[in-house]
């Protein structure tokens, strides 16, 4: 059996079990809404926090600060990407635009100390990772190719 027709088999089980299509909806809804208030504080190009320098966490958070039109970009897409979250038609390219931003995040919160945030970020990637994969039906022609092409 190809793998590709292995994990429609997978997905097509999967997505038909009701307890997961509402945990699923819960989770889109939690992802956007633990990304909002971030993303707002970007765009109006306020700090994300108060740290001092002498604080990695709180120096990574000035430096970003003070790039300006980068913090203000990292604050649209995350806002573009919760919006596209609750909605069931745009979902699929919501947990993608997310999936990178929150894996950016949670390598960050690992590496810099920041105190159990870390798992609060690592549960958030795993929840992306899922809702990709709950969309594998929406995504999977980027992984897999229909038919050969004709020059």
């Amino acid at each position: 059996m190809k793998i590709e027709n292995l994990l429609d088999k997978i997905h097509g089980s999967v997505i038909q079990n009701r307890f997961l299509q509402i945990f699923t909806a819960f989770t889109r809804i939690l992802l956007a809404i633990g990304f909002i208030p971030p993303s707002i504080k970007k765009i109006m190009n306020e700090p994300f926090t108060i740290l001092p320098d002498s604080n990695p966490v709180g120096h990574y958070f000035n430096a970003l600060y003070q790039t300006g039109f980068y913090y203000q970009f990292i604050g649209w897409a995350q806002l573009i990407a919760a919006i596209l979250l609750i909605f069931p038609r745009t979902a699929h390219l919501g947990a993608l635009m997310f999936l990178p931003i929150i894996l950016n995040i949670a390598v960050l919160t690992n590496s810099v100390g920041f105190a159990g945030t870390w798992l609060i970020t690592d549960l958030m990637l795993i929840a992306a990772i899922y809702l990709v994969c709950w969309d594998y039906d929406r995504i999977k022609a980027i992984f897999f190719q229909k038919g050969k092409v004709k020059a």
